[in-house]
Formats: structure tokens, C-alpha cells, sequence
């Protein structure tokens, strides 16, 4: 096939996909989406098991049948951060060499750039696709709450390798590391009363939280890549009135995991006593993900995807992140990982997010190449219908 009329095959289905919500909490609209993809893998010779969910969309867990164990985990997602509509409002666009819309990079042209990878070794009839296991989920951009224990349970069973198919940054480069990352939600509770007529019998909860604030803030050390900020607030029924109720939700970032035990201890710390007698406090919450580390063997890792780009004329570069992804999950178990995987776009989770279509065909031929390479079926049939973009 002409690689011009794949590109605008793939473009279709991205089309699709980004105008089908899918929100973190829209369980209906991932559902939905779930429920597109599925024919593509069934296609494809895979089995699909899914993975039920009550508050979230479903997971899909996916594995060729002739392979009991895959060398090779890709983990990717569906949700995004979006709510439910805005699809209709800022549906799928393209002008020049972009497209437009909600979740186009993250990480929607990374399903369809996953499809196409296989559809690829399925047409060179080669083995590779069969070594491959693929976890779907539909939590990531809340912290994968429910799909982290899938995640783990499935990377342990015999994976040499997992594949992160979050999108590579705006400059094209891959993610080898990443801080860890945690939510906090501090609840306080205080006594209401009228500020002008008797304020004295009130206990402010809005001032303890403040109070909790600039504390917990003065935990930042950004030196060693420390951070803790209270993002969001809550509180207060009327401008007259001593609040009774206040909410702080704190945002946790740390580098190593050394770091982690000793963060968490002095939040709690912070937040075992009130500064304003009277007040009660509530924290709930944790550091959820590891930090990814960059150790010898994600290193010799991207030394082999460095090697298949400059195959077929990709200069691939790395770095590191403060943002999480499922790929702190894999890193953290000891198994080599890579993340950032998926095409090239940028201004995520933003009405101006976009994919560099250019690096659609691209990226996918590097995932094809690396999954072939990864599983020693590498070959050169001249059936790929992704040919060379340089």
C-alpha cells in the first residue's frame, strides 16, 4: 500500500478515537473505546481478556495465543483528561503537518502508532508479533489506582522488556527516567460561627490549612529533586463565617526511593498535630509511583533503540521527566524499560495538545523494528508497508 493512503488510514482511526471521550472517570466513554480497538487486536490473531472494572473503564489484557510467556510488555492507555463532551466541542482537526484534539498525543496517536506496529509484523508474517503482551489500561492519568497490581502481576510473569507508549517529547526524544510521584488529600475539620458577631467561639479550618501549607511547603528540596505542592484548595461556606471545613490537595514529587519513606514521614508528621486548637485533620493518600531510574540496564536498552533509529535514519536522544507513567510500575520491578514510545506531539492536557503527523508512520516503524529486534526476529521483507521516512 502506498505510504501516503497508510498515513491517512491511521489519521482515520486516530480520528475516531479522539472523538470518542474518554475521560479517567467516563467508565461509559473508555468502555467505548475499548470497544473499538478490540476488532484491530482480534485481527490480528490476539486473545483479549478484560479486565472489569465498577468505578473505571475496563482493562484489556492482550497476548497471542501460540506464546504462554511474551518476552516483551507495551503498556498503554486509553483515558484521558478530559471531560465528557469535549470531543463534541474540540473534536479531531488537522491543519498543515498537525492534528488536533483532545488526547491526540496522550496518548490516543499511540494506540493507533501500537495497531499499526503489529499490522506490520503481522504482514511480514513475522513471528515478533507473537512475543508481544498488551496491557490497555484505562486509569493512567489518575495514577493507574486500579491497574497498577495488573501491571505488576503481568510484568512478572517472564517480561525481558517493557515498552511505554506514552508519547516522546516535542524534541522526539525517549523517557529513561522519571520522578516518582504521590496525592495527598488533607481534610480539616474546624467550627463554624459568625466572624462579626462571635467570632471567638469559631475554629477556622480555611486557617489551618493555611497554616499546613506553608509547612508542608517547606519541605521542597529541589536540590535533590524533592517537591510537595498543595495544587488545590477547598473551604468555606459564606466570606462571613468561620469556616468549618477545608480541603488541600497535595502533590508529591521525589527522585529516589530512599527518598519516598522519608517524605511521607514528615507530611505525616506536619499533619499529626493542628496549629489552630479546636481544628481536626484527616490525610489520606500516598506515593503511588516509584520513580523510573535510569540504571545499567535501561541504559543498554536505549542503546539498542538508538542502534534500530539510526537503521532507519531516526536520531533518538533521552531524557528524563518530572511526570509519571505506568513505566515506574516495570522500572521499579528490575525490568528494563522504555518509555515514550509513541509519536511526537506536545502541549498535553491543553486545548492547543497536537501530533507532529509526520512522526506518526515514523515512530511506528521504530516499534516495529525494536519488537522485532528485542525478540531476535529481525529480518528485511520487503512486504513492511512502512517504508523509510528519511
Amino acid at each position: 500500500m502506498d505510504v501516503r493512503k497508510k498515513e491517512l488510514e491511521m489519521l482515520r482511526l486516530l480520528e475516531r478515537l479522539v472523538n470518542t471521550d474518554s475521560g479517567s472517570y467516563d467508565k461509559v466513554g473508555i468502555d467505548q473505546l475499548a470497544n473499538i480497538l478490540k476488532p484491530y487486536f482480534t485481527e490480528l490473531g490476539y486473545s483479549i481478556e478484560t479486565k472489569e472494572q465498577d468505578v473505571y473503564g475496563n482493562h484489556l489484557v492482550i497476548q497471542h495465543p501460540k506464546v504462554s510467556d511474551p518476552e516483551i510488555l507495551i503498556v498503554a492507555h486509553m483515558d484521558t483528561v478530559f471531560e465528557k463532551g469535549t470531543a463534541s466541542l474540540r473534536p479531531f482537526s488537522v491543519k498543515g503537518s498537525k492534528a488536533f484534539g483532545p488526547g491526540v498525543i496522550d496518548m490516543k496517536a499511540s494506540l493507533v502508532s501500537l495497531i499499526y506496529a503489529l499490522k506490520d509484523l503481522k504482514n511480514q508474517r513475522n513471528k515478533a508479533l507473537q512475543h508481544v503482551k498488551i496491557i490497555l489500561n484505562s486509569d493512567e492519568e489518575i495514577g493507574s489506582p486500579s491497574s497498577r497490581r495488573i501491571i505488576e502481576e503481568e510484568a512478572k510473569k517472564g517480561i525481558r522488556y517493557a515498552l511505554i507508549m506514552e508519547p516522546a517529547r516535542k524534541d522526539g526524544s525517549l523517557v529513561t527516567e522519571r520522578r516518582g510521584n504521590g496525592h495527598y488529600v488533607m481534610e480539616i475539620q474546624g467550627k463554624a460561627a459568625h466572624s462579626g458577631i462571635e467570632p471567638e467561639k469559631g475554629r477556622s479550618a480555611i486557617q489551618e490549612l493555611a497554616l499546613k501549607i506553608v509547612k508542608l511547603h517547606a519541605l521542597n528540596d529541589y536540590e535533590h529533586g524533592i517537591s510537595v505542592n498543595v495544587g488545590m484548595i477547598e473551604g468555606g461556606d459564606a466570606v462571613n463565617t468561620i469556616s468549618a471545613h477545608a480541603i488541600g490537595h497535595i502533590d508529591v514529587r521525589v527522585s529516589t526511593l530512599e527518598q519516598i519513606e522519608e517524605l511521607e514521614h514528615k507530611i505525616e508528621e506536619v499533619c499529626s498535630t493542628s496549629d489552630v486548637i479546636g481544628t481536626k485533620i484527616d490525610l489520606s493518600g500516598d506515593i503511588s509511583r516509584p520513580p523510573m531510574i535510569k540504571n545499567q540496564q535501561i541504559s543498554a536498552l536505549f542503546e539498542i533503540v538508538q542502534q534500530v533509529g539510526k537503521e532507519i535514519g531516526i536520531e533518538i536522544k533521552d531524557t528524563k521527566t518530572g511526570g509519571g507513567s505506568d513505566a515506574s510500575f516495570t522500572a521499579a520491578l528490575g525490568i528494563p524499560t522504555i518509555d515514550g514510545l509513541g509519536p511526537v506531539g506536545g502541549n498535553a492536557h491543553s486545548e492547543k495538545e497536537y501530533l507532529d503527523i509526520p512522526s506518526l508512520l515514523e515512530r511506528t516503524r521504530l516499534l516495529s523494528k525494536l519488537i522485532m529486534r528485542l525478540t531476535n526476529e529481525e529480518n528485511q521483507s520487503a512486504n513492511s508497508f512502512i517504508a523509510k521516512t528519511s
